[in-house]
């Protein structure tokens, strides 16, 4: 992903809701599953890291990026936001600069 593309999907996701949460029970196939659905429906999506996780922000999203095939877009305090590009063509709804 290049800095313009990685640019372009912050832009998106500054005003994008969270849409999950990881708790105390960090990391589960459950929430894991989870990501990936909303990464096919969404291609972009922000989860929220809850005070009482004890794992470390960077290391949940690297973890999640590498279960779901997505890439970290950014992680800021405890926000982290991820994109998988839809496998259809069709399906697509973020078109990323060259």
């Amino acid at each position: 992903m290049t800095s313009k593309q990685r640019s372009c999907l912050k832009g998106i996701a500054m005003t994008t809701e969270p849409i999950l949460q990881i708790g105390k029970a960090s990391l589960t196939p459950e929430l894991t599953a989870a990501v990936d659905e909303a990464l096919e429906a969404r291609e972009l999506i922000k989860i929220t890291v809850l005070k009482n996780c004890t794992d470390d922000g960077n290391s949940i999203a690297q973890m999640l990026a590498e279960r779901t095939h997505s890439e970290v877009v950014q992680v800021i305090g405890k926000k982290i936001v991820l994109y998988r590009q839809a496998k259809e063509e069709k399906k697509r709804k973020i078109v990323l600069p060259s």
